[in-house]
């Protein structure tokens, strides 16, 4: 298989998250949430209502999210009035898909757990289908694909023991799709064309065409363009004539890839377009954005373009011709095509921004960093790059897992110990029929023994990768607080030693390097930095755009914070001589580093409810700030008070009395 640019990969990604999350939730249009509010006053407080209200809550999935979460909330308050535990789990699935098309997935996951657990508390297997396939979306949206699977195939399970044949064919279509991502093409086309074959057994005609549409995703994956698109324009024919709007914008953005791979750039431009009018029309901001970002990324393709095939992007019949496709005018000329391209970037950027939606800001922010980049602004491309690498920490850094296993972990552990648990139980019982001397037992036992063992090492194993996850974002202290209680306590620490660093000259450095290589070469200085750190048992709290922060002396107060912080300043100090050495001689460009140090007393901990991580506050740490901002470069600059802590065991040169600002004159020292 051919290899995918790396934008084209990731749009493929994000398409495949669209495919999955319409499983996800059935969605609703405008006039449904019409007729159902205006029931809503008719309706006594019982059942009844609570049905009604989830139903305006899924209803409002694409009209209103916001609304949508309203609902949701009352459809569970009413529920949980009158002790209505199959209401109130459905209200929690509600509520679920409405924080997973918001991409707050810890969340997400919190509501989703909350509904299982009812819903297997009352035996209500449906329920349970549904959640154990949201709970496998929720994951692959994650890139954790092990996870996914294992949740899909639970799903399976249950919907086939109870006959649910269109929840099978969905789920099957979700598994098709995890085995198309992780590139097992024979395994996917068996999932799916199963879940063709169920679809058309039921007579569910919108199924089969979901179905012929996800075929030929496995065959754009394999790069099979011909292939795939036989199956998009079959799908979206077949779309057009269910009267089903959202297949058929979604297979006219899978036809538009097609024609835009081909570079049959006329007819790409055309689906697109066509795919971007059905999304205003229905109010979908996700495919909004979605297929602003493809007309985006198609413009940008044409002016990178030097092949031949660019001349033919005015030409080129279209395989389908509709009524319904838009007039297009495409830009003329590359200039024209590049503004025209951030244009429709940045449309897209504002209304991701509205719904949060963060993999599409990432990409967004990529493709403008690049385009400015392009067009020689690189203040711009800066600006985006920077706002890209934000997106990107956001969705796929260790801290944005640690909020999903918070919520995951502990849910999931609790049931395999349970699970271990009974297996070692059983394991006893058959140790004494094995005392007994019946060789056939003694075979099983021996089975059930390797099977109990391998189990209990799973657990351990994934026990160990939670545990080292969550060290690697918090203080251990911190870790098991949370861990134990699910929250831990911000606390006042009289005295800590905080350290700031900052490059010189940044932004003007930045626009002499490509974004590939500023973001490598911060990457090198602060992975560093992270390991003097850790090698002076100093804890690094975060970094700022091109500043690093740490503190000596918490969460476990101490008394050589100073000298702890003091020390880890000068590696860092002599890292950075080095490291400048080693780039003047490759002819490199290099960062020139100041830093700051100050001690005092801080608050540290964990303060919100979503995305959150070990922070400190306090003036000591504005002051530390003025350190770094009032020193030299190339120097550790500390205040009077490290000063008296430190004095003794380093050599340190009066800088006299400095201006800091906000501060007014402070004494200062350099440490040698």
């Amino acid at each position: 298989m051919k290899q995918l640019l790396n934008s084209k990969l990731l749009l493929l990604i994000l398409l495949l998250t669209l495919i999955s999350a319409h499983s996800y939730s059935q969605l609703q249009g405008q006039a449904l949430v019409d007729s159902l509010v205006k029931e809503l006053p008719r309706q006594k407080e019982d059942t009844n209502k609570v049905k009604l209200l989830r139903e305006l809550s899924w209803g409002n999935t694409t009209v209103s999210p916001d609304e949508g979460i309203k609902y949701g909330q009352q459809s569970l308050d009413l529920a949980t009035k009158l002790h209505w535990k199959k209401g109130m789990g459905r209200a929690y699935d509600v509520l679920g898909s409405h924080y997973f098309h918001k991409a707050d997935y810890p969340l997400a996951l919190q509501y989703d757990q909350k509904a299982l657990k009812l819903y297997e508390e009352i035996g209500y297997k449906p329920g349970i289908g549904v959640v154990n396939n949201n709970l496998g979306t929720l994951y692959e949206q994650q890139g954790r694909f092990p996870e996914a699977l294992e949740y899909f195939f639970k799903s399976l399970k249950i919907r086939e023991e109870i006959g649910d044949k269109e929840g099978t064919a969905r789920t099957c279509n979700n598994i098709g799709l995890i085995y198309g991502s992780l590139e097992d093409y024979p395994k996917a086309l068996e999932y799916h064309n199963k879940s063709l074959k169920m679809q058309e057994e039921i007579g569910k005609k919108d199924g089969v065409t979901y179905s012929i549409g996800n075929i030929g995703i496995i065959y754009y994956q394999q790069n099979d363009l011909p292939k795939a698109l036989e199956y998009f324009l079959k799908a979206l024919k077949m779309s057009e004539e269910l009267g089903n709007k959202y297949l058929e914008r979604l297979n006219c953005t899978n036809a538009g890839n097609v024609f835009s791979d081909q570079k049959n750039y006329a007819t790409a431009a055309a689906y697109y377009q066509r795919a971007l009018k059905l999304s205003e029309e229905s109010g979908d901001k996700r495919t909004i954005a979605f297929n602003l970002m493809l007309i985006g990324g198609l413009y940008d393709n044409m002016a990178n373009d030097t092949s031949a095939h660019v001349s033919r992007y005015t030409a080129g019949k279209r395989p389908i011709e509709s009524k319904n496709e838009p007039a297009i005018s495409i830009p003329k000329g590359k200039a024209a095509l590049r503004v025209a391209a951030i244009d429709y970037f940045k449309r897209a950027l504002v209304v991701c921004s509205e719904i949060n939606a963060l993999e599409l800001m990432q990409y967004c922010n990529q493709k403008l960093a690049e385009a400015y980049i392009q067009k020689g602004d690189y203040k711009q491309a800066m600006e985006y790059q920077t706002n890209y690498q934000a997106n990107k920490d956001s969705i796929f850094s260790a801290e944005n897992n640690k909020s999903i296993m918070e919520q995951g972990v502990k849910f999931e552990y609790e049931k395999k110990e349970a699970v271990a648990k009974a297996i070692s139980e059983k394991e006893i019982q058959k140790q004494k029929l094995m005392r007994n001397g019946f060789m056939a037992g003694f075979a099983v036992v021996l089975l059930f023994a390797g099977i109990f063992f391998s189990q209990r090492n799973k657990i351990k194993a994934g026990k160990k990768q939670s545990d080292e996850l969550l060290l690697n974002i918090l203080p251990a202290e911190v870790a098991e607080e949370l861990k134990a209680k699910g929250s831990a306590e911000a606390k006042l620490i009289d005295e800590v030693t905080v350290l700031f660093t900052d490059f010189k000259g940044f932004t003007q450095l930045s626009e002499k390097l490509t974004a590939k290589e500023l973001v490598g070469e911060i990457n090198e200085c602060f992975s560093a930095f992270d390991n003097i750190m850790q090698k002076h048992g100093v804890e690094k709290i975060k970094t700022i755009g091109d500043a690093y922060m740490a503190a000596g002396g918490l969460p476990t107060p101490n008394k050589t914070h100073a000298m702890d912080v003091v020390k880890a300043a000068l590696e860092i100090q002599d890292f950075m001589h080095r490291h400048r050495a080693e780039r003047e001689a490759a002819g490199k460009l290099f960062f020139e580093i100041r830093i700051g140090v100050h001690s005092g007393p801080v608050v540290a901990g964990i303060v919100g409810i979503k995305k959150f991580a070990y922070d400190i506050w306090g003036d000591t740490v504005n002051t530390a700030s003025r350190m770094e901002s009032s020193g030299m470069v190339g120097k550790v600059n500390i205040s009077e008070t490290t000063y008296e802590l430190v004095k003794n065991k380093f050599s340190c040169e009066y800088r006299g009395e400095v201006e800091a600002k906000g501060k007014g004159v402070m004494k200062m020292y350099f440490v040698g």
